[in-house]
C-alpha cells in the first residue's frame, strides 16, 4: 500500500472519481503535440471508400449483403470502414500513446502520487480515446450521408455502435500495452490488426471463405464491429445485433478489469 494514503475498501482503493482530469490533461496534451496525426485518421477511410467503394465499386455492381440483400459495394464497404476508422482511432490512443506515458515519460506513476487511482486512469485514458473514436465516426458517417451510403433510418444507431467498439477495442489494448515493455513488443499489435481489417468481411462477404475459415474470422472482434454496423446501415434490426453488441460489452468489462488489475499491481505495491 503507498504510504500517505488511507486504506480503502473495495472500488473506493482504486477509484477517486476523477478520471474527468486525466482526459483534461489529454486535451491539454493535444495542443502542443502533432494534433495533425488525429485528423489523418480521418482521411484513411475516406480514401478507401473513394478508391474501392466509388471506383472499384463502378466495376462490380451490385453485391449480395446480409440476408441476402443486394446493394452497391460502397455501401457494403462503408459501414465496414466505419468499425475499423473507430477501431483504429481507439487502439492506437490506448496502445502506442499509452505504452509512452507509461514506459517512457513515466507518467501514470505521478498520477497515482495524487488522488487518483488506478481506475480512474483506466477510465481517462479510454475516455480520451473514445472522443477521437467519436470524432472519427460522426465524420464518416457524414460522408456516408453524404454519398447516399445509409439505406435505414436505424444507420443512426451506428455513431453509439462506433463508440461501443471503439470501448472495446480501447480497454482490451490499454490491459494488453500494459504488459508491453519495448517497442518491439508493440509492433505485435499491427501484426494482428492489419490482418484483421483485410479478412473480417471487409471488402467482400465472410461467405466466400471455407466454413473453418469462417469460424475463426468470426472470433475477430472486428467482424462483430463490422456486422454490428452494416446491419444498422443496411436495415437488417435483428437479434444477432444484440449479439454483436454484447461482445464488445464483454471486451469492455474484462479490458476495465485487467487494466485496473495490471495498473495496481504496477504503481500501487
Amino acid at each position: 500500500m503507498r504510504e500517505g494514503r488511507p486504506v480503502a475498501a473495495g472500488l473506493r482503493s482504486v477509484y477517486a472519481g476523477r478520471s474527468h482530469t486525466v482526459v483534461l490533461r489529454a486535451m491539454y496534451a493535444l495542443k502542443t503535440s502533432a494534433w495533425f496525426v488525429v485528423v489523418s485518421g480521418f482521411f484513411e477511410p475516406v480514401f478507401f471508400l473513394l478508391s474501392f467503394g466509388l471506383g472499384l465499386g463502378g466495376l462490380i455492381g451490385a453485391i449480395q449483403g446480409p440476408k441476402g440483400l443486394a446493394v452497391s459495394y460502397a455501401a457494403f464497404i462503408a459501414p465496414a470502414l466505419l468499425a475499423t476508422s473507430a477501431m483504429n482511432g481507439a487502439i492506437y490512443d490506448s496502445t502506442w500513446n499509452v505504452f509512452f506515458k507509461m514506459r517512457f515519460a513515466r507518467l501514470y506513476e505521478a498520477m497515482i502520487a495524487t488522488s487518483l487511482g488506478p481506475l480512474d486512469i483506466a477510465l481517462g485514458e479510454i475516455a480520451y480515446a473514445l472522443l477521437r473514436g467519436l470524432v472519427y465516426a460522426l465524420a464518416f458517417m457524414s460522408v456516408m450521408f453524404a454519398f447516399g451510403l445509409v439505406l435505414s433510418p436505424w444507420g443512426l444507431l451506428a455513431i453509439p455502435a462506433a463508440l461501443l467498439i471503439a470501448f472495446g477495442f480501447a480497454s482490451c489494448g490499454m490491459a494488453i500495452t500494459s504488459y508491453m515493455k519495448t517497442f518491439q513488443q508493440m509492433d505485435w499489435i499491427n501484426f494482428f490488426m492489419l490482418p484483421m481489417f483485410m479478412f473480417s468481411a471487409t471488402f467482400y462477404p465472410i461467405t466466400v471463405y471455407p466454413e473453418a475459415i469462417q469460424l475463426l474470422v468470426k472470433i475477430f472482434p472486428l467482424w462483430h464491429g463490422i456486422e454490428l454496423i452494416r446491419g444498422l446501415t443496411l436495415g437488417q434490426f435483428d437479434s444477432s445485433i444484440l449479439w454483436h453488441a454484447l461482445y464488445f460489452a464483454v471486451m469492455v468489462a474484462v479490458g476495465l478489469v485487467a487494466t485496473t488489475r495490471r495498473l495496481t499491481a504496477l504503481f500501487m505495491k
